[in-house]
């Protein structure tokens, strides 16, 4: 995955789209890539980011956009849509909601 992003980032390109780029990796290379795309993105480049471990992403984003069958469910800043209950009940703390039931 580093490899990859470091190989795109030698084009010197302006946006960088990347598709689950922590997909395969151990939690330690997972924050790595996480580091790194703060770091691509604190040098000016934008950063899509299509990710499954969307609390992660979520952290990093600027902005964020919810999924719900394809179509876009909610959009905001990344740390809005962390903390909006909705989110969390629906996609981020599913377990955690039916334990407390």
């Amino acid at each position: 995955q580093m490899l990859a992003m470091g190989r795109a980032l030698m084009m010197n390109p302006s946006v960088l789209l990347l598709d689950e780029p922590s997909a395969g990796l151990s939690p330690r290379y997972q924050e790595q890539v996480f580091e790194q795309v703060l770091e691509v993105n604190r040098a000016g480049v934008s950063v899509l980011m299509v990710e499954q471990n969307a609390r992660r992403c979520l952290q990093v984003a600027h902005r964020g956009y919810v999924l719900d069958q394809g179509r876009n469910a909610y959009t905001g800043p990344g740390e809005e849509l962390l903390n909006d209950e909705r989110v969390v009940d629906l996609y981020l703390g599913s377990l955690s909601a039916r334990a407390r039931d």
